[in-house]
């Protein structure tokens, strides 16, 4: 009687839903720019991919998750000789995703900061260097192929700025504000 008294409680024990834990997760990855301002207008057939590379890290529960997400593009704006350019992105995205264990398709948006810049070189005979912190919203979706800590993350987003894109201190349009896609992929550890 004791026995089956035990055997029971074991049973129901494993029976009660465990409550869901979120796992924290990094993503260093690799991809490249198209559309938009970006010099390549499409992801394929282009030859002057410029490429972008960054992290993210955060939490990512059954249905909804939460990422900090930094990434950085040399060269954005293309190469010359009289000047240099680059942009960075740090974004705060929610997560939501589908709870299948090996294929793990998401939907990721959110807002942060979008900072643009060009500078001349030594060689260039304009002086003026132009930065722009813009607050942006990016939105987009992807998979997550792996094993309970093992992945690999790919995604394509969207970034776009809220404000106008100046250049030093005027508007360079009515309506200019810096836009563009990023195919990226990369590991991705969960713990």
């Amino acid at each position: 009687m004791k026995t089956t008294l035990a055997s029971l409680l074991v049973a129901a024990a494993l029976l009660v839903p465990r409550p869901a834990a979120a796992q924290g997760f990094i993503n260093p990855f690799f991809g490249w720019n198209f559309g938009g301002d970006a010099k390549c207008l499409s992801v394929l057939g282009c030859q002057e991919h410029m490429t972008n590379w960054g992290v993210s890290f955060g939490a990512l529960g059954s249905v909804f998750g939460f990422e900090e997400e930094f990434g950085y593009s040399k060269n954005f704006f293309g190469e010359a000789p009289t000047y240099g350019s680059d942009v960075l992105t740090v974004m705060s995205n929610v997560i939501i995703n589908a709870p299948i264990p090996v294929v793990r398709p998401y939907a990721v948006g959110g807002v942060g900061l979008i900072k643009s810049h060009v500078e001349p070189t030594a060689t260039s005979l304009l002086s003026l260097d132009s930065t722009n912190n813009s607050f942006g919203w990016d939105l987009g979706g992807g998979v997550i192929v792996g094993s309970a800590h093992f992945g690999v993350r790919g995604d394509i987003r969207y970034f776009h700025t809220f404000q106008d894109l100046t250049f030093a201190g005027f508007n360079l349009a009515g309506d200019e504000k810096l836009n563009f896609g990023r195919a990226a992929i990369g590991a991705f550890f969960k713990f």
